[in-house]
């Protein structure tokens, strides 16, 4: 007999209800306590959600926990199949991909070939690499329930590289109903087919973001290599904990509060790597490029002989040593497209990689006509790999003659104040600084800084100049690599010409864990959290 079949008044009614429900407290308890958690402080905290709208790490991070992609790059670079697998027509301008079976969204509806047309369109209106291969497209659409195909204008050999990027903006699936929601506007929920679900009702900006085990996941049977191959989750549930301050995360990883910690300060790195109850390694063996942009849009820097006078300022040693100290952690580098990559060259980087330019950046800026417009520069204060930079820039520049405003925030309001086209006396600004991956900058399409369509299709900065869009283009039809390697030349030569960014040095930045953590995989996208594990 129920207990409202007894009567909703009665107090034995009530005593019953409680006994059982202390039973099933007592029962399961046990699951509760020993839910296999790993908890890490990552990079950065984790405010904005959606990875077609931001290209901030963290929140591509966050995008590989919750949502999967149709292809996937392994560790030699080569596309391999994930949602899907596909076929290439013999006149290379019909592209076929398959999804296969049982794929499902965390709400338990069906992933259809609709979802992934409408999420490739909402990603290739923003993304630069998608806005290319866009331009080759005659059509894509939806021919059944699990087919989606590709039509080309002309053939074009970075199709499955594109899809298959492993770096922001990663194309990630989503339900159509959410990929329908202009790339302009954040997406309303976190909906998607990963390894991982997002817990919203447990997210606290500034605290903590929560994923739990998708156990309706069937992963691939291949072994796990960078972001394709079997995303096998070993663990229950997954914590990333806001720590701020570099001193606490590092005390609270060696008394064991935390599991893992993405980006330790590189001061602290020797007293971590000396305990042995830790491990410690690059996990992106590419490394990482560090960089400074400015704003083409409003004063001074859309003057092109001061964005110069800015360049000759600065080099890459005075940067690195402020950021990195340990000259085994980073490299000079003049190269675009990342040193130790196909494309790697040294046009035009003479004043970074060398220095003492100081006297030609006075020179520059005088016959320049520069008016004495401060130059604000955004400082994030709660990430460790992007606090020197604006420190280190804001004195050359100064040195160098400028007026500069250094205006602090924490990473994420950074990202919402750079991602503003207002001048910077309205809340704008003139330069930040930021790091790309090697695997994101690594050739003309997918390097978003490269990206120069002016204010309604370039990255941040919006730099708007047709030469380098023509010479991006010819990048994109070259047929063979030594073609693609001239070209690359020309870009890089257009780059400082330009000033379209300053790369500011290449650097290798270590994680460290607990030695119990197993399964810590390397790549271009890291950390991801599955086929990690640790103890009962």
């Amino acid at each position: 007999m129920s207990v409202t079949q007894q009567g909703e008044d009665s107090p034995i009614s009530v005593r019953q209800a409680l006994r059982w429900l202390l039973v099933v407290v007592i029962l399961l308890w046990p699951t509760w306590s020993q839910a296999k958690t790993i908890r890490a402080v990552m990079h950065s905290d984790l405010r904005a959600l959606d990875p077609i709208l931001s290209s901030a790490y963290i929140t591509r991070d966050h995008g590989y926990m919750v949502y999967d992609t149709l292809v996937a790059m392994d560790s030699s670079f080569t596309i391999k199949p994930q949602m899907a697998d596909w076929k290439v027509s013999d006149d290379k301008l019909t592209y076929t991909f398959t999804l296969r079976d049982g794929l499902k969204w965390h709400d338990g509806t069906p992933v259809t070939s609709e979802d992934c047309v409408a999420s490739l369109k909402r990603w290739a209106a923003v993304d630069g690499m998608g806005q290319k291969l866009m331009e080759f497209t005659a059509s894509l659409e939806a021919t059944d329930a699990r087919t989606i195909t590709l039509k080309l204008k002309e053939p074009y050999g970075l199709v499955l590289e594109a899809i298959g990027k492993p770096s922001t903006l990663v194309p990630f699936m989503m339900p159509k109903r959410l990929a329908d929601t202009p790339p302009s506007k954040a997406i309303p929920e976190q909906i998607g087919s990963g390894p991982f679900k997002f817990i919203q009702a447990e997210f606290q900006p500034g605290v903590r973001a929560v994923y739990e085990k998708n156990r309706d996941y069937v992963p691939r049977t291949e072994p796990p290599s960078w972001a394709s191959g079997g995303k096998v989750v070993k663990v229950d549930r997954v914590e990333w904990v806001t720590m701020p301050d570099v001193q606490t995360a590092a005390n609270a990883l060696q008394v064991g509060d935390i599991d893992f910690l993405e980006r330790p300060s590189f001061d602290l790195l020797p007293v971590l790597q000396a305990n042995k109850d830790l491990t410690s390694r690059p996990l992106n063996g590419l490394g990482f490029q560090t960089i400074g942009r400015m704003n083409f849009l409003h004063p001074p820097f859309d003057n092109v002989k001061i964005r110069r006078a800015a360049l000759m300022a600065m080099n890459q040693k005075d940067v690195l040593d402020a950021l990195i100290g340990n000259p085994q952690l980073y490299k000079i580098c003049g190269a675009v497209f990342g040193c130790d990559t196909p494309l790697a060259t040294d046009i035009g980087s003479d004043s970074l990689v060398k220095g003492n330019t100081m006297a030609e950046a006075r020179k520059l800026l005088v016959e320049s006509g520069y008016d004495g417009t401060p130059v604000v520069i955004l400082a994030p204060t709660d990430v460790v790999t992007l606090k020197p930079q604006p420190i280190v820039a804001a004195q050359a520049l100064r040195q160098a003659g400028f007026q500069v405003t250094v205006q602090t925030a924490d990473w994420q309001t950074v990202n919402t104040i750079f991602a503003s086209q207002k001048p910077p006396k309205d809340g704008g600004w003139n330069m930040f600084f930021t790091n790309w991956g090697i695997a994101d900058i690594m050739n003309p399409i997918v390097s978003a800084p490269l990206n120069s369509r002016g204010r309604k299709g370039a990255w941040v900065g919006w730099p708007d100049d047709p030469q380098m869009e023509e010479l991006r283009d010819a990048f994109a039809r070259a047929g063979s690599s030594d073609d693609q390697k001239i070209i690359a030349s020309k870009i890089q030569a257009r780059t400082f010409e330009q000033v379209t960014y300053i790369p500011l040095g290449q650097y290798f930045a270590p994680s460290v864990w607990h030695k119990e953590l197993t399964g810590v995989l390397d790549g271009p996208a890291t950390p991801v959290f599955w086929n990690m594990d640790k103890p009962e």
